[in-house]
């Protein structure tokens, strides 16, 4: 690499590492005294309001409302420059750690040592041992953003094309097959666990052929949802989800009553916001929750939308303050549910198929936790306990079962312990 490279890499990072303790200084100087506030001084500002006098309060009730709305903008307004800010400075360590192992092989290459490493995740390595692949030629990531429904901005959605195990031929030996002889396969080969990625190869050998199909196009975007859940490197996941997601786009733009294309469109969108600000975290789960009412009155007795439908409730009824006003910030209306709704959610889907999953299980039981029935709870936490582990999120909620059991022990040994405390008085 030439000298003036490794000048400006080093004042790259200079520059940045500059730009960083600026705005930490800015933000302890300037912005830190200003909207230093804990919840309850938040939670509080009502009560402050009341016992400030102001010349405009004195006039009329109207003068008070008018008052007390502004300083609730402008709260608003230092809340989300400080997100503003937070996001700039994540940009900005994101850089260095992009940056600093670029340096690291300047260094080895001007000492004579260069070092590569080639890091393979499980899928590629799976898929290698596999099949044999179709070299292409590399094509470079988009950096350019579109914007899709709701005004969702999303990064390389034509990613499609990215040098993920994704190739137009997987196989160089492709099995051709009718419509629904290949759909009949791909929905077989998904129902275990250990398929799903010979599904997915499935779809994406035959997606020149079928890719106008919606019947088809759906299922591929399932497919990405499942590799999603399958890999372990984070970049892969994103990848997927993003993929996915516009296949699910495109999916029910063209087929808007089809039932399946919303629910993989709501899934796919609650998968890419694990990757995204707070700001395009709230409009995915808008999405995620339009889609999923559309997906429901299209297809009243799938078991997995109720599953869904519950997580979504129990999420949102445990918002913070400040989540929810962002959410009215941008969307003109505070998403609001109970547990009370999450639970009937899980109950449904427990009644249109007996032991769905060990997670329904787990999350009935935790509502019944939070409604003070414990013995309710008791007798999902057993439910779940005689469902077999199958898929990491089962071993998971099979983890969190046994949480919610120690906690009922506790609870339990408490309450005798208070009771014998209390005949010794």
């Amino acid at each position: 690499m030439p000298h003036s490279t490794h000048k400006e890499l080093i004042l790259g990072i200079m520059v940045a590492t500059t730009g960083i303790s600026l705005l930490v200084l800015w933000y302890h100087k300037i912005l830190k005294p200003r909207t230093s506030m804990n919840f309850p001084r938040l939670l509080s500002l009502g009560k402050k309001f009341d016992s400030v006098s102001l010349p405009d309060e004195s006039h009329s009730e109207h003068g008070a409302s008018v008052v007390f709305r502004r300083r609730q903008l402008q709260i608003l307004e230092k809340l989300n420059e400080l997100l503003s800010n937070m996001e700039e400075l994540k940009e900005e360590i994101k850089f260095l750690k992009e940056t600093i192992p670029k340096l690291e092989e300047c260094i080895q290459d001007e000492l004579g040592g260069k070092i590569t490493v080639h890091k393979i995740s499980p899928q590629h390595r799976a898929r290698k041992k596999k099949v044999t692949t179709v070299q292409r030629p590399a094509t470079s990531n988009s950096s350019e953003e579109a914007e899709s429904e709701g005004g969702y901005i999303t990064a390389n959605t034509d990613t499609e094309e990215q040098s993920f195990p994704d190739p137009q031929a997987l196989n160089t030996h492709i099995e051709e097959l009718k419509l629904d002889v290949l759909l009949q396969k791909v929905d077989h080969l998904r129902i275990n666990e250990s398929n799903k990625m010979e599904s997915f190869e499935l779809l994406c050998d035959h997606k020149e052929k079928f890719s106008e199909e919606i019947e088809f196009l759906w299922r591929l975007a399932r497919a990405y949802g499942d590799m999603y859940d399958l890999s372990t490197n984070t970049q892969e996941k994103k990848h997927y989800a993003n993929v996915g997601k516009t296949l699910g786009e495109r999916a029910i733009t063209r087929a808007p009553m089809n039932g399946h294309c919303h629910l993989w469109y709501a899934v796919l969108c609650g998968y890419v916001s694990e990757f995204e600000g707070l700001q395009n975290k709230i409009n995915c789960g808008y999405l995620f929750k339009k889609h999923l009412d559309i997906a429901i009155q299209l297809l009243p007795e799938e078991p997995l939308l109720y599953y869904l439908k519950g997580r979504y409730c129990y999420t949102v009824s445990k918002l913070s303050w400040i989540e929810k006003k962002m959410a009215s910030t941008l969307f003109g209306e505070i998403p609001s549910s109970t547990v009370h709704e999450a639970l009937y959610n899980f109950l449904k889907t427990e009644e249109l198929q007996p032991g769905y999953s060990v997670s329904n299980y787990m999350y009935a039981s935790k509502c019944y936790v939070e409604l003070g029935e414990s013995q309710e709870a008791w007798k999902f936490c057993n439910l779940a306990l005689l469902l077999p582990i199958v898929t990491k999120e089962d071993k998971d909620a099979h983890k969190e079962v046994k949480k919610i059991i120690d906690s009922l022990k506790r609870r339990k040994a408490n309450k005798k312990n208070h009771k014998t405390t209390e005949k010794v008085k």
